[in-house]
């Protein structure tokens, strides 16, 4: 008897179930309707029209825009090429973000090396010198608060006496 009571609750559970699931799928139809509605609807109106662009400006009333690039550099002396500028008699170029001696100068590129390599060494003996520099400076001051301390206690005892 029980088993049929169950069995029978069982039944109408599932009953309910179904139109609850039938009623979510109205429902879904509905919206997807709905949905499908909104998208057939034109989105900026029926008469949209943008407004016509007016033409530019000319860039330049010159007319050298015309001309083909060996001629300009002819007629006007353009050089498209990298900086370049000459400083007490040594040309230098830019280039690669760097400056480059053109000419060479006075100055070989072995010269060069071998300044920069002594620069090297030099900033090396630098750095050691400030080293030993702040190990003196820590000794003296070591020193002195011992000497200090000495004299402190050497006063302590003649007063003591």
């Amino acid at each position: 008897m029980c088993f049929r009571m169950e069995h029978s609750h069982l039944r109408g559970t599932a009953a309910l179930l179904n139109t609850e699931v039938d009623s979510i799928r109205d429902f879904a139809k509905v919206c997807m309707e709905d949905l499908k509605m909104s998208l057939k609807l034109p989105r900026f109106g029926k008469s949209f029209s943008p407004k016509k662009i007016p033409p530019r400006k000319s860039a330049s009333l010159s007319n050298l825009h015309t001309l083909d690039r060996s001629t300009r550099e002819l007629e006007l002396g353009l050089e498209y090429g990298p900086p370049s500028m000459t400083i007490g008699g040594q040309t230098l170029k830019f280039e690669d973000g760097q400056w480059i001696s053109e000419s060479g100068g006075n100055v070989s590129v072995r010269e060069v090396e071998r300044i920069k390599k002594k620069n090297l060494q030099l900033e090396e003996e630098n750095n050691t010198l400030k080293l030993k520099i702040e190990i003196l400076i820590d000794m003296l001051t070591e020193s002195t608060v011992e000497y200090h301390l000495m004299e402190k206690e050497v006063e302590d005892i003649k007063s003591q006496h």
